[in-house]
């Protein structure tokens, strides 16, 4: 499956499996590693939001054109009780890049 629009069951669905798929090829930009340290969580907290979070918000346009930029959202073991949103940009293929970690409640 190659990029696109899904909807965000499908989007969840996608994005949860490669999380949890041995052929999981995951990269991040530098923001990441920054916003991490900032709300004291670690990429840990990240990679549980990516297997067991939901995507509930219909994606934005990456700028790439034909992707798509998905925000999955959980709480994590660390993240005492607050929902922790990732922007993942999928491929399809289990190519996540990550733009971003955020405290849901500071949007």
């Amino acid at each position: 499956m190659g990029p696109g629009q899904w909807s965000t069951g499908k989007a969840t669905q996608i994005i949860n499996a490669c999380a949890r798929s041995t052929t999981l090829n995951l990269s991040w930009v530098v923001h990441v590693k920054e916003r991490l340290r900032e709300r004291g969580l670690i990429m840990g907290d990240a990679l549980h939001v990516l297997k067991f979070g939901f995507v509930l918000d219909e994606p934005l346009p990456a700028t790439r054109p034909g992707f798509f930029k998905y925000l999955i959202e959980a709480t994590t073991p660390n993240s005492e009780g607050r929902t922790v949103g990732v922007v993942v940009i999928a491929d399809g293929s289990c190519d996540l890049k990550m733009i971003t970690v955020m405290w849901k409640d500071e949007l």
